[in-house]
């Protein structure tokens, strides 16, 4: 009895012990975590540069309208090493930047201004959902009738593609606040304004990151509607070049403006993805994978 008494401690402890290793294992190293974020990707692009040059060496369509992926990065790389395309970049990024602040702004305000109203969310709560499946491209003859060929007229389009998305994401996050904690911000003195500050907005600061997010999605690509429409003379851009690409029918340049476009987005994911990564960890659901 007695040896069966020790066994069964002595299992029980291992049991434990094994547990706590397991608690207790070191995280991955840093470049582990990078090698385990950037390998997927880097698959994915290889498989489709693969079926890409597949496509093109079954000769679907001619080399002048479809090459491959040689030619195509030959091109990229000796725009690369110019000073028009950065010139291009550089306008694309500040109108970009400009107009999603200017989105965020208006999405906040109106988001935070609805889920705390009954009233404005009966009377304008379907109407930013609306707005949010409303194509860009469908604002721009009514941005080019108010503000004619100008920057004013694709800024007026980048806020009202983005600031809809925001808005639905800051009207989730509010709504998906737990009241106790509500009910405990106005037992401490929270009201108003601090209330919003100390309990509301740190809380719902996961759904206003997602909404951001998905805001600058539909920034961008109101941004690059906006610049194949909108050209303003000696005001290089990104989508101006790929608009004049086209009419030369260029194909290599303007599938090398493509990549162009595709890299800055996926850039952009990324410091959003950072910024959701340490939310998460700051709020406990960052597992020691880091996933």
């Amino acid at each position: 009895m007695a040896a069966d008494l020790v066994l069964t401690d002595k299992k029980e402890t291992s049991g434990r012990d094994a547990l706590e290793t397991a608690v207790k294992r070191r995280p991955p190293s840093r470049a582990a975590r990078i090698w385990a974020g950037v390998w997927p990707k880097a698959l994915a692009v290889a498989i489709f540069l693969a079926f890409w040059q597949i496509v093109v060496w079954t000769g679907w369509r001619p080399d002048y309208l479809l090459p491959g992926p040689a030619p195509v990065f030959q091109q990229l790389g000796h725009d690369l090493t110019t000073l028009d395309l950065w010139r291009a970049i550089g306008t694309t990024m500040q109108r970009g930047v400009a107009g999603f602040a200017l989105a965020a702004a208006v999405g906040l305000a109106v988001g935070l201004a609805v889920a705390r109203s009954r009233i404005l969310r009966s009377a304008i709560g379907s109407m930013i959902t609306a707005l949010q499946t409303m194509p860009s491209i469908a604002w721009f003859p009514l941005a080019i009738l108010l503000f004619r060929l100008t920057e004013s007229a694709i800024g007026f389009v980048i806020v009202l593609g983005a600031a809809p998305s925001i808005a639905n994401g800051v009207i989730a996050g509010v709504d998906y606040v737990p009241p106790i904690l509500l009910r405990a911000g106005r037992n401490i003195g929270a009201h108003g304004i601090k209330l919003y500050q100390h309990v509301i907005a740190p809380a719902a600061l996961p759904w206003i990151v997602a909404g951001l997010k998905q805001g600058w999605a539909f920034a961008w690509r109101s941004l690059m509607a906006g610049e194949l429409l909108v050209i303003i003379a000696s005001k290089p851009s990104v989508g101006v070049r790929l608009q004049f690409a086209r009419e030369f029918a260029d194909a290599s340049s303007m599938i090398a403006t493509m990549i162009v476009i595709l890299v800055i987005g996926l850039l952009v994911d990324v410091a959003f993805s950072s910024a959701d990564r340490r939310i998460r960890a700051r709020w406990g659901v960052l597992d020691q994978a880091g996933r």
